[in-house]
Formats: structure tokens, sequence, C-alpha cells
């Protein structure tokens, strides 16, 4: 082509490549129906994509964070949402909410009914932090009326978070699928070395004994865990019991605690000497 430079054939103008509306102007228009409609779901379908997901779950981590960046030393009670009231479940996690805020503890739960109230419902009596991580569930959940805070969840992942970046123990009562969720969770996240060893609580040992019977005979017995792994378990039977390990563990970093284990009853080695732990490394039995 006569007069033509040799590139404008392959790369057009700069006016051509203007575009015609601004990033502000994207930002602030939206599309409308044709006819005035004052609701339009169909125009939020954008919320409901992966990108826009991963902003909800980043607003629910800094959410959680600010509402729990003052908390002191705090426990977190587990335990099912299905027990009544008269119960003798709910006065023991009613009597261990009341015993760890008279130790100095915050207490943070589920936020929802049942042994989770009754926690509550005792850190409230006693005038402590009663703290509730609630989540979206489509039955059984809703908060109860003992909480001093109240944080609710969509995603079960950012509420685990809280549950341990922000507990400095476990107190796991009778429960369900749920309680043994957040059980092995913490098992597994101190066992690993994610997050430095706390005391993990069971309550009850006629409620719990099945399952340590298969922990003790199958798992250790079939090599999958080694001994030392079960001085991370204590159980015991009063509300007493478990702020005494819980207060024991927090002054001495759980140096001593052990002595309260399931290893200890197993003639396991102590933190610090694992002759026969399977994996040497682990210098504190974790």
């Amino acid at each position: 082509m006569l007069g033509t430079h040799p590139l404008e054939a392959t790369f057009p103008s700069r006016s051509v490549r203007v575009p015609s509306s601004t990033e502000d102007e994207e930002l602030l228009n939206r599309a409308i129906h044709a006819l005035p409609k004052p609701h339009a779901p169909e125009l939020g379908a954008f919320t409901h994509t992966d990108p826009w997901r991963v902003l909800r779950i980043q607003s629910e981590f800094v959410y959680g964070f600010n509402a729990l960046a003052e908390l002191g030393a705090a426990v977190t009670v587990f335990g099912s949402a299905r027990i009544a009231r008269t119960h003798p479940w709910y006065q023991l996690a009613r009597d261990v909410g009341y015993e760890l805020v008279k130790a100095g503890f915050a207490v943070i739960t589920g936020g929802g009914p049942g042994l989770m109230e009754a926690a509550n419902r005792g850190a409230f009596e006693a005038g402590g932090p009663s703290i509730g991580c609630n989540i979206e569930l489509p039955f059984e959940q809703r908060s109860n009326e003992y909480l001093t805070t109240s944080i609710n969840f969509r995603y079960f992942f950012v509420r685990k978070t809280m549950f341990v970046k922000y507990s400095n123990g476990f107190v796991i009562l009778p429960g369900g699928f749920g309680t043994l969720d957040e059980l092995f969770e913490a098992l597994t996240l101190v066992q690993t070395r994610k997050i430095h060893r706390f005391p993990i609580v069971l309550m009850g040992r006629d409620y719990w004994k099945g399952l340590l019977d298969w922990v003790e005979t199958t798992q250790l017995g079939t090599g999958m865990i080694s001994p030392e792994d079960l001085n991370l378990l204590i159980v015991v039977e009063t509300a007493a019991e478990a702020r005494d390990a819980i207060l024991e563990c927090y002054r001495s970093k759980c140096w001593t605690t052990w002595k309260r284990s399931e290893g200890r009853r197993l003639a396991a080695d102590p933190p610090g000497a694992p002759e026969t732990a399977l994996d040497r490394r682990k210098s504190d039995a974790q």
C-alpha cells in the first residue's frame, strides 16, 4: 500500500485501542432491565462464583481476627448440640465453663444449643468472656443466649481456624461427628507440629471408652500411631479435673501434663525421651 509504514498493517493505531469506557465506569455501571423492576436476583448471580467466594472467605477471616484480636487466655469447649438442659452432661458442661472462667480463661464454643450453651452459660454466670463461633447450617444450629461475643461464619474451615488460633486448650464433652471432627483435627495439628502442644481433654471415660479402646488396640496395635501419640490425650471426669489439666498445661507448657495422659497410663515414653517413638525427631513426644 502506497505511503503506509510497514508496521501499521500489523499494529492498529493508538486511537483504535482506547477502550470505549473507563475502569471507573465499568465498576460503577451495571446491567439494568428495559423496564423498571425493583427486584432482580439474577443480577447477583456473579456473587456465587468462585472468585467472589474467595473474597467472602477472606472477609470472614478478617472479621474473625478483628473480633477476637484482644482475647487473652481462652479454652474452646466442644460438645453435642442435642443435649437437653435436664441432662447431667449439661450441668457438667456448665460447671466446666464456670471453672475455666474462675481460673482466668475465656470460654469459646460453637455458639449453639446443648452442651455449647451449657459451657457458655457457666462462663456467663462466672462473669467472664463467653464467646460463640456460630456456623450457618440448615438445621440444629442457633446462637444461644449466654454469649458476650457472637461471631457467625459460613465456612467450617474459617471457624476451625478461630478455634485453634485463639485457644490454649480444648475440652471435649460427649458429642457427634462434629465433635469428633474437632477432636481429631486438633490431635493431627499437634502431632504434626502444625501448632504448639496444648491440652486436649476428653470428659467422661464411659462415653469415650469405645473410641479409646479402638485407638489403643487397632491403631496402636497395628503401628498406625506410636504410644507417645497418646500423651496428647487426657481423660477426666469432673470440671475441676478439666480446669486443673488446662491450667497446669498453660503454666508448664505441657511438659508435666503428660503425666495425666493416656500415654502415661500405657507406660509410653514421656516427652523428651522417645525411646520407642516411631519417629525419634518428635523429641517432645508430639
